[in-house]
């Protein structure tokens, strides 16, 4: 194609310079009126050239944009920028502001005696969070080639709240700086100090999130490493790479994806999700491998799409066309045995051979099975949009024991079966040349009659009526199971629904219906303005803080939210938005005190993002 270019130009002005050359040989008989039509016929061989080039020039822009295909299916195509750079950087610098007041709602500790938020440990009556926190994310991509690319995401100083580490914290009797050693009060901090694992933080200051390979072939993309996912709305799977999210699914994958209609993708992939023991806690050191094949936890996928590419999105809407666009896509988890006793602990080198006879392995023969359709669909013209995504997880779990030495036990190894399902339908009208915009959602996410709403299964809890969180099965020794399947959705945590209920006091929507009409007006080019209601109610009430109560009434209503912003963005990548939100919590929150209910009270959010995109 470049040679085609360089050929079109080469024969335009070649005949050019020979139409001149002839003209001024002939000077003496050539008349005006030939001049002039010497100089049409060069500048419309010119104009012609240029709009060959032009042509050409998109035409490699379309090529190499819909060479890029799968693998978040938000990335599915190489930015533009990326095509003959060596190196290109991409990324953002964020910085948030948080008020967080009264998110514990007034309704007091459960049986377990956790709070819907952690309190203050200084004062009881404290319930105030106010802070500041960062990230610098960095995602430089190599081109090898047109057809070769490594990509890579690094984030630096991950969510630090700003002064959580000061030169004085964690270094007082350590004796090894004399300069952080020297200050008996922390009044006396001059600095702050970069967060170092296990030291003065949980994470270090650099964490090298994402590293994977990328090629183009003739037939279609290959990519591995490691790499984030996403698919269709993000409710189930989702990268997390939003400017103002804080998780992201991160896989270990291999995958293929082929185009053999235009417009249709067809993506098979292979996750690693759990690898179990490895030989890094051996003393043997050198290259790490995997001690046993049968504690992987191996996730197989097929995707299969059609979809346009925002540029084929964006000329179909412009011309008045529809943009339909839909898939599936079907991923089966297995695993037979679960190393749950190393997974469960912190990592350190014992140095001793797990198989070894006077070292028992501690396994659980797992014997679990995960089948997970996710089906999406968007139709989409210039003024209204609708899409919705469809998801569940279907399977069994053969023993339910959490460590190797319940393994075998009659009253911890019960079978638990695994039936959940979700749904989101968005939808959304322009008006006024689309400066207006106003829509709605509607979620669902099935739930489960086991006490708490099922976030942190993990949780510790009674296993009492009222509790906020824990497993959502009932089993019991020798007694068997009176509830042996779990059947609350997640939401993926990165699917934002509001800003305080889901978001932060319950982690997540599970268990729950929620209906968010929703309203933004356009002010000026970059400068948005947005009002939601949020409106939530729990699938079963005997998941709710209210299911705990004697004398009064279990209720599955859990709040009516308000939330109210502004954003404003500029083309050299300047970000900012302010938002406002009020929670009123409804009675599912209504835990009585003695005999009488709890004074509920309202919580309040004020949060800013402000950041650099790049």
């Amino acid at each position: 194609m470049v040679r085609a270019t360089v050929s079109t130009l080469f024969l335009v002005f070649t005949s050019t310079a020979v139409a001149q050359t002839d003209g001024g040989v002939a000077a003496v008989s050539t008349t005006a009126g030939d001049a002039d039509t010497l100089r049409r016929d060069f500048d419309q061989k010119l104009e012609a050239a240029r709009r060959e080039v032009d042509d050409l020039r998109k035409e490699m822009r379309a090529q190499l944009a819909t060479q890029s295909v799968a693998q978040g299916w938000q990335e599915d195509w190489v930015d533009e920028k990326r095509k003959l750079e060596l190196v290109t950087f991409d990324g953002y610098l964020r910085m948030r502001p948080d008020l967080f007041w009264r998110f514990d709602l007034g309704s007091g500790n459960d049986a377990a005696g956790y709070s819907l938020w952690p309190r203050n440990p200084n004062s009881a009556d404290d319930r105030t969070n106010v802070g500041v926190n960062m990230r610098f994310r960095f995602e430089p991509t190599i081109n090898v080639s047109e057809e070769v690319r490594i990509r890579t995401q690094i984030d630096a100083l991950d969510n630090v709240v700003w002064g959580s580490t000061p030169d004085y914290s964690f270094s007082r009797n350590g004796g090894a700086n004399y300069w952080h050693d020297r200050n008996d009060f922390s009044i006396f901090s001059q600095s702050q100090t970069a967060p170092r694992s296990g030291v003065n933080s949980l994470n270090d200051s650099i964490m090298m999130k994402r590293v994977w390979g990328e090629v183009s072939t003739p037939v279609g993309i290959l990519r591995f490493g490691r790499m984030g996912s996403h698919w269709g709305l993000g409710m189930l799977h989702n990268d997390g790479n939003g400017i103002d999210n804080d998780w992201g699914d991160t896989v270990d994958r291999i995958s293929f994806t082929a185009e053999p209609f235009a417009g249709f993708y067809v993506t098979p992939m292979i996750d690693v999700n759990i690898v179990g023991t490895t030989s890094l806690r051996l003393p043997e050191g050198g290259q790490p491998f995997n001690l046993s094949n049968y504690d992987d936890g191996i996730n197989y996928i097929l995707a299969v799409a059609r979809r346009d590419t925002d540029t084929e999105a964006r000329a179909k809407l412009d011309s008045g066309q529809t943009v339909f666009n839909y898939g599936v896509h079907f991923s089966y988890r297995n695993q037979r045995t679960d190393s749950v006793d190393t997974l469960s602990q912190p990592f350190s080198t014992d140095g001793r051979n797990v198989s070894s006879p006077d070292v028992p392995a501690q396994f659980v023969r797992r014997e679990a099975n995960l089948f997970m359709p996710d089906v999406w669909a968007k139709l989409e013209r210039k003024n209204f949009r609708i899409e919705g995504e469809f998801a569940a997880i279907l399977g069994s779990i053969g023993n339910r024991a959490l460590s190797g030495a319940n393994g075998n036990q009659p009253g911890a190894n019960q079978r638990l079966d695994v039936w959940q399902f979700a749904a989101v339908l968005q939808g959304e009208y322009k008006l006024l040349n689309g400066d207006l915009e106003i829509g709605g959602e509607v979620g669902f996410a099935s739930g489960d009659q086991a006490p708490g709403f099922g976030n942190a299964p993990r949780r510790q809890s009674s296993g009492l009526k009222g509790d906020i969180d824990g497993p959502q099965y009932r089993c019991s020794g020798l007694g068997g199971c009176s509830d042996n399947t779990i059947r609350n959705f997640r939401f993926n945590r990165d699917y934002r629904v509001d800003m305080i209920l889901y978001r932060e006091i319950l982690g997540g929507v599970t268990d729950s219906l929620y209906v968010k009409p929703k309203v933004q007006y356009r002010i000026t080019q970059g400068l948005n303005v947005f009002v939601a209601g949020i409106y939530s109610r729990a699938i079963f009430a005997e998941s709710t803080p209210s299911a705990g109560n004697v004398s009064q009434a279990v209720d599955p209503n859990l709040g009516l939210e308000f939330n109210a912003g502004a954003r404003y963005e500029t083309e050299d990548g300047f970000y900012a938005q302010a938002q406002y939100g009020i929670l009123f919590p409804l009675g599912g929150f209504n835990r009585e005190s003695g005999t009488s209910p709890a004074n509920l009270v309202n919580a309040q959010a004020a949060r800013g993002v402000f950041g650099i995109k790049f």
